[in-house]
């Protein structure tokens, strides 16, 4: 069970975007990184593909951010927390803020 999910809301904690708040675009296990929506904005180069209607020109888009560096931000508290695991007595697994002990999802 992932610590952040697509849909979550985060905080980044390091890099030159440190401080801003943005929704989870997607999320790349394997590399143990995460999209995030407006943070590390990249520029990108793109050429006409021939027929195919395609964006030409400088084309600025969000670039992957280790996950490492962002922090869930609880709907509960509003704060940024570290998260964890609670499993329920009837067997269901849930993610819990660290801060106020609530079910986050």
């Amino acid at each position: 069970m992932n610590k952040i999910r697509k849909g979550d809301t985060v905080q980044i904690i390091a890099g030159n975007d440190r401080g801003k708040k943005g929704e989870v675009h997607s999320v790349l296990p394997r590399k143990n990184q995460v999209i995030v929506s407006g943070i590390n904005l990249m520029k990108k180069h793109q050429k006409r593909t021939g027929d195919v209607n395609t964006q030409a020109g400088i084309i600025e888009r969000e670039g992957p951010i280790d996950i490492s560096k962002v922090m869930l931000v609880c709907k509960n508290c509003g704060k940024h927390t570290r998260v964890g695991f609670k499993t329920f007595e009837d067997g269901t697994k849930a993610r819990v803020c660290q801060s106020c002990h609530q079910v986050v999802d």
